[in-house]
């Protein structure tokens, strides 16, 4: 069974910058479009930077221009970098295929606070 495995998550002052990472067992990171989501407390997921296998992206309007998604497939990984992160961006970020999805991993929290 493919497993998730989403990191690099920690607590941040506004303006801090993460890298968050996702990988899986196989090749599924690197065989499929792959978003990045994420879900804020009381707050339904949502789905925040997206790049396809071609490496064609895609953001949501609230991290364009912050954020920046990336993926290496010799590595079987995704990055996600997030600069200049704000209170509102505060949430579990998940990873999942963009179109094709399977079981959700942990998620990697994410803290944004003064």
């Amino acid at each position: 069974q493919v497993q998730l495995v989403e990191s690099g998550g920690g607590f941040v002052q506004p303006g801090g910058s993460l890298r968050l990472s996702c990988t899986a067992s196989g090749s599924f990171v690197s065989t499929y479009a792959i978003g990045w989501y994420r879900q804020a407390p009381g707050k339904q997921r949502e789905l925040v930077a997206a790049i396809s296998t071609g490496g064609s992206v895609n953001y949501a309007d609230s991290v364009k221009g912050r954020f920046t998604i990336a993926r290496d497939n010799a590595k079987n990984t995704v990055y996600l970098q997030m600069n200049c992160l704000q209170p509102e961006d505060t949430a579990v970020y998940y990873c999942n295929g963009r179109f094709y999805r399977i079981t959700w991993g942990q998620g990697t929290q994410v803290t944004v606070s003064s």
